[in-house]
């Protein structure tokens, strides 16, 4: 059995994810933590750096080698676009005039 060592930032000891193999891909080793921790997924994500060289893990198919330390973080879920939030800024204002034009309706003399 493997293992890689991993710890969250604001944490002193170290835990371990195990596996069969020489090393666990960025995505498998991030599900691993979250099943360990029991983590709600799509709340945050989880930023993974080697402890020893201080590089950060980006592609979801790089591989950790066994028996590497590395620290974890939490970080926001980043999912917004400039298309997407145009549109859901061109969304807010559709329903700001729908807003206006219900209560000039309803408002209105009797």
């Amino acid at each position: 059995m493997s293992c890689i060592h991993y710890k969250f930032k604001s944490s002193l000891d170290y835990n371990s994810v195990t596996f069969d193999g020489l090393h666990l891909s960025l995505t498998d080793l991030k599900k691993a933590i979250s099943h360990q921790r029991r983590l709600k997924p799509g709340e945050f994500d989880l930023e993974i750096t080697n402890a020893q060289t201080g590089d950060v893990y980006k592609k979801g198919d790089e591989l950790i080698a066994k028996n590497t330390s590395v620290i974890v973080s939490r970080v926001p879920v980043t999912r917004t676009t400039a298309s997407s939030t145009q549109k859901s800024w061109e969304a807010f204002k559709q329903e700001c005039a729908k807003v206006v034009r219900v209560s000039v309706v309803t408002c209105g003399p009797t």
